[in-house]
């Protein structure tokens, strides 16, 4: 059995989502130790389980150790088999975290495989959901990934209660992703929600987003789609707010959000997303920070060639998983917290 050190590196979660993943991918029953071990609290959270047996049903898996809390988990998967998932996250846990783990799995079963998922849509220290589906889902289109995405209703902390479907179709030809510098940006998208707030909080978000962009990118169309609701008609659990903002460029799109909360303006978090957009475009490197790590384990399958706007700990940790199971995959250049190169030196196929 592969044994897997939850403690190496930042020790978080995403060592825990990457490993279950290429189990289920190879067929290769792990061992998880230290999860989460330098977290505040360590252990399976909520999401993480119900990532966890999401993949277990996906790959008629037996598992040890799967209880809210357990440092120690075991993996055995049998075959992936098409069908439909549901994972019922009660609290505000990260629908996109959940997915982070799922995504890779189930691009390799042989059949299509539909999702529906209820959490948080729109949580701290996790992409929003509107960032997977326009700027990840992109990306891997480009691998020749196909999946649809649809946000039914969002969930914010901490009640949750946010609804995502969607359907993922076999991953047929393996394409290389080489996307190293941008040469043009054409235009600027987001969307700027609000939900069971006042329509004027998704709209002055929106407006700070513009006008800070605007600033530094005087001549380029913005795009910002005003999400809110009716007093009445609005079906979410509780209040919250968030945008996400992207840049289409000649090569993929490079991204910002923010989230809102009690107490801060509207216009605080639409220039904090425009802010994390500029710093993203300003290497001209073609992927950035949040999408780096995210594309990892599909590169070790489709080969090629990215280079970041910031190498993360995320980064880092997520080669050092896929390089438990398959050796030597990467070639990293640059430091954590500067911009970089990644390239795949050894193509795996299973």
């Amino acid at each position: 059995m592969r044994i897997i050190d939850g403690s190496y590196g930042e020790g978080g979660g995403q060592i825990l989502r990457t490993a279950v993943a290429l189990s289920v991918i190879t067929g290769e029953p792990i061992k998880i130790i230290n999860i989460r071990a330098k977290r505040s609290n360590p252990g399976l959270r909520p999401q993480h389980l119900h990532g966890i047996l999401a993949l277990k049903e996906l790959s008629d898996a037996k598992v040890k150790g799967a209880e809210e809390g357990s440092t120690e988990l075991e993996f055995y998967p049998k075959s992936t088999r098409a069908r439909h998932i549901k994972v019922p996250i009660k609290t505000a846990g990260s629908i996109s975290l959940v997915l982070q783990a799922l995504l890779p799995a189930m691009v390799f079963a042989e059949e299509e495989v539909t999702f529906e998922i209820t959490g948080g849509t729109d949580v701290a220290w996790s992409p929003p959901v509107d960032y997977l589906k326009h700027i990840t889902l992109y990306a891997l289109e480009k691998l020749g990934i196909k999946v649809e995405i649809e946000i039914r209703r969002r969930g914010h902390y901490p009640r949750g209660g946010g609804f995502v479907i969607g359907k993922v179709y076999p991953w047929g030809t393996k394409r290389p992703l080489v996307a190293r510098t941008f040469d043009k940006i054409h235009s600027f998208e987001g969307i700027s929600h609000a939900v069971r707030l006042p329509s004027h909080v998704a709209i002055r978000q929106a407006k700070a987003a513009r006008e800070a962009l605007e600033r530094v990118y005087p001549s380029l169309p913005i795009k910002i789609h005003e999400e809110y609701y009716e007093q009445g008609k609005d079906s979410h659990s509780g209040p919250g707010s968030g945008i996400v903002i992207w840049a289409n460029t000649d090569v993929l799109r490079l991204g910002g959000d923010a989230l809102g909360e009690r107490g801060k303006p509207a216009e605080i978090v639409g220039r904090e997303a425009a802010k994390v957009l500029i710093e993203q475009l300003g290497p001209r490197h073609a992927v950035d920070k949040f999408l780096g790590d995210q594309l990892i384990p599909f590169l070790a399958f489709a080969g090629g060639e990215i280079w970041v706007s910031e190498i993360t700990k995320h980064l880092i940790t997520n080669v050092w998983v896929v390089e438990q199971f398959f050796g030597k995959v990467f070639e990293i250049e640059g430091e954590v917290g500067k911009s970089g190169k990644v390239r795949v030196v050894k193509r795996i196929r299973v």
